[in-house]
């Protein structure tokens, strides 16, 4: 009778001990799947550890394919394709796109910094572009027709997602340099309902081949700051020799479909379709969409994991 006494006592011990083990095991598992999925998880990184992260070139920069040179001064700093897509893509909001042969950006200004800003830098193998139109053209007809083929564009953007875009008018008027084969023009853009207007700064480099495309990106009230240095941005840029406008070789190199006026117009990005359009476009947009969130600690701070850049 004792040891039938004993029997449910022991059953009932067993039981503890073995859901006791159960929870032990539970508990183990839910670590080790919770470890796991953390594991799985990318790792949120601050604004100092993305910044240290970034591969910053000094001095003489030969860009990829050997197609041209940047003969950086002390006051700026270059970007390779990689770093630069995560600086678009990762921090400035932009959708990947096609990759860039890099980015120039100021020493002294950071790309995360509220008054950050960094020129684009592409390259167009369409042909070599003559420039015998470039005396003829009249830039405010032709700002007239970037106009509307903007606000027709506009109905493609917003089933994208985007915001409508404005072609406000020149910040800089259109000037071709004969003697350098340098093209450089502003535009001021008015997107959606967003405060203050965007700054899109462009430079090209005619070459034998084809055109070597720099965009800089900012904010209306740093114009001045803007068109001085990209002044500097365009003497230091150069083709690599046999690459440059005056090798060209009619017999043998291929000629551009457009001319000056349509690569003002958008002759470069209109080859990439409307993608490519949407793209240029949007550089500029999301740039100031983040610029305006950093101070507030927004978008940054969702990248990041914190609120200071």
């Amino acid at each position: 009778m004792t040891g039938l006494f004993f029997l449910p006592f022991l059953k009932a011990r067993m039981l503890k001990h073995f859901f006791s083990a159960c929870l032990v095991a539970l508990s183990l598992f839910a670590s080790t799947s919770h470890a796991a999925t953390d594991a799985a998880q990318p790792k949120k990184m601050t604004a100092e550890e993305f910044l240290a992260s970034l591969h910053f070139q000094h001095g003489k920069i030969t860009l990829p394919g050997d197609i041209a040179t940047l003969d950086l001064p002390s006051n700026f700093r270059y970007l390779p394709p990689d770093d630069a897509e995560r600086v678009l893509v990762d921090a400035w909001g932009n959708p990947p796109g096609p990759k860039s042969l890099g980015m120039i950006f100021p020493e002294s200004v950071g790309p995360l910094s509220e008054n950050g800003w960094g020129v684009i830098i592409t390259y167009a193998k369409d042909g070599y572009v003559k420039d015998d139109d470039a005396d003829k053209i009249d830039y405010k007809d032709l700002l007239k027709d970037m106009q509307k083929g903007l606000e027709e564009a506009n109905a493609d953007r917003i089933k994208q997602g985007y915001g409508s875009m404005t072609l406000v008018g020149w910040a800089d008027a259109p000037y071709y340099d004969k003697n350098t084969n340098k093209m450089y023009w502003a535009k001021e853009l008015k997107t959606g309902e967003q405060q203050g207007n965007t700054l899109n700064y462009n430079v090209r480099v005619l070459g034998r081949h084809g055109v070597l495309v720099l965009n800089a990106v900012a904010g209306m009230s740093q114009k001045t700051e803007i068109k001085r240095e990209m002044q500097k941005v365009q003497n230091f840029t150069d083709f690599t020799a046999g690459n440059r406008y005056v090798d060209y070789d009619a017999k043998t190199d291929k000629l551009a479909e457009y001319g000056i006026a349509a690569l003002v117009a958008g002759g470069v990005a209109s080859k990439l379709g409307l993608f490519g359009k949407l793209f240029a476009f949007l550089l500029a947009f999301k740039k100031l969409i983040i610029v305006g969130i950093a101070a507030l600690g927004g978008a940054v701070m969702k990248l990041f994991g914190r609120k200071s850049d």
